[in-house]
């Protein structure tokens, strides 16, 4: 598999999908059925009269799950350290740094050289992420167009950052939620032209610079990590559109337009590269889901494609350049001026898949401490929710759904632990949010450099169960 580790480890099982919402449980008890049987009697098959059963009234139902308490006791330092000290102290770890934070206090509960920056793997979508939200309107769309071409019979196929674009007909499905449809786009088309469609050109002027980074693996284009970034593919640039880690093509702007040609009748074999006039015709337009959707699919995947573009589009519109370098820098730009301290973080990709990028814990956990911490007011606007929404539910969905085993020391935490991971080859990476005990939301970031992840992983994983069992006082 090369440099890099799959997060969700070899031979996953297919990841269910989950509301964002937790579903709440609930038992109905109907013991009879109830009325005005007073007086009333009903036969037996043997003939005898006997009194029919007192009306009883139907239980309402109960939630089992609901609403963390505001008055829930608070965690304290010393209380947390007591956990996780004995545990951050045993051998095995490798370089190691890790911070725990109470969102609703803003109080840091535990650290442990959390302003060192280590190597963060895929917890750097975090990072990426945020800065889509703080920067993009959450309820903008990525827009795919077919415009005129330079002549007759040519159309131009541009390329709007949508990665979820797809060419599976509207009864099938792949990875990507409410994905824009190219058999919708062929059809407009055919409305908006009165002659037949001979050629397809396919616009990618969007994005500028390499679309690979350098630091990256070439192997993890055939291994089904990433694609070239282009702004314009299908599926994300799988070969497979139904398989969450299969083969990636290595020229997916190429092969969307020769998917719409072969919709439009035209010559698949003449698709090339061209720039659309500004002035062209628009024949017709397909759009994403919201930005919202794609960070939530972002973080819950940890789909590396998705990451990229979300990065990019944040230097778009910060008016930098979107390419791999001006995108990184934006996404630090976006967090320091919102708040954060972004002190020795640095960034190459928006994915994380560099071993070049570094990113410290505190800002990790100060990202999702920020998310997760209560409205002031009934207009206070929190921007960065989806990224709670969005996190896998330990043993249940996403990058999480082989982790967190019933049976093991993390089991715990299964379903209570909502956490993005980050796995490289001797990266290992866990940042989250998790209920204690008393029902006290916390927050936690966990990072590991130099040890075999199928080691460390485990032990991460315990971390975080270890913080539910406790009330931490």
């Amino acid at each position: 598999m090369g440099a890099r580790s799959r997060e969700s480890g070899a031979a996953a099982p297919p990841r269910p999908r989950l509301r964002r919402t937790a579903a709440v449980l609930v038992a109905l008890a109907i013991v009879g059925s109830s009325g005005t049987a007073t007086g009333l009697t009903v036969r037996t098959l043997t003939g005898r009269d006997i009194p029919a059963p007192a009306p009883v009234a139907i239980i309402a139902p109960v939630p089992a799950l609901g609403p963390l308490a505001a008055a829930a006791p608070t965690a304290t330092a010393t209380g947390v350290g007591g956990v996780l000290g004995p545990l951050a102290a045993a051998r095995g770890l490798g370089d190691f740094t890790g911070s725990v934070t109470d969102p609703a206090t803003g109080a840091v509960l535990w650290s442990q050289d959390a302003g060192t920056p280590l190597v963060p793997g895929s917890t750097a979508k975090l990072l990426t992420t945020s800065a889509a939200l703080l920067t993009l309107d959450p309820t903008d769309r990525l827009a795919t167009r077919v415009v005129s071409g330079p002549d007759p019979g040519t159309v131009i196929l541009v390329g709007g950052g949508d990665p979820t674009l797809t060419a599976l007909p509207t009864d099938k499905t792949g990875v990507y939620p409410d994905p824009a449809r190219l058999t919708a786009l062929a059809d407009a088309v055919r409305k908006a032209t009165t002659t037949p469609v001979r050629r397809v050109l396919v616009d990618t002027s969007r994005y500028t610079g390499p679309t690979l980074q350098p630091t990256w693996d070439p192997a993890d284009v055939a291994g089904g990590f990433v694609t070239p970034i282009e702004p314009l593919m299908l599926d994300g640039g799988r070969k497979d559109p139904t398989q969450e880690d299969g083969a990636r093509v290595d020229d997916p702007a190429l092969t969307a337009g020769r998917a719409l040609a072969g919709m439009l009748g035209a010559d698949a074999g003449s698709v090339a590269e061209a720039t659309a006039a500004p002035g062209a015709s628009v024949l017709g337009m397909v759009t994403s889901a919201p930005i919202s959707d794609l960070v939530e699919h972002a973080i819950r995947a940890s789909d590396n494609v998705l990451a990229e573009v979300l990065a990019r589009e944040v230097a778009i519109e910060r008016n930098a350049d979107p390419s791999f370098e001006g995108a990184s820098a934006q996404t630090l730009l976006a967090l320091s001026q919102a708040g954060f301290d972004t002190t020795g973080a640095q960034l190459v990709d928006g994915s994380g898949l560099s071993f070049d990028d570094k990113v410290p814990a505190q800002l990790l956990g100060a990202v999702l401490a920020q998310a997760a911490a209560p409205a002031q007011g009934a207009r206070d606007t929190q921007f960065l929710r989806p990224i709670l929404t969005g996190l896998p539910v330990a043993g249940g969905d996403g990058t999480l759904v082989d982790r967190f085993a019933s049976g093991s020391p993390s089991a715990p935490g299964r379903g209570v632990v909502r956490a993005k991971t980050g796995t490289l080859t001797g990266v290992s990476s866990l940042a989250g949010i998790v209920t204690d005990a008393d029902g006290r939301l916390l927050v936690f970031a966990l990072m590991s450099n130099g040890v075999n992840p199928g080691l460390v992983r485990p032990r991460l994983d315990a971390f975080a169960a270890q913080l539910s069992r406790c009330g931490c006082r």
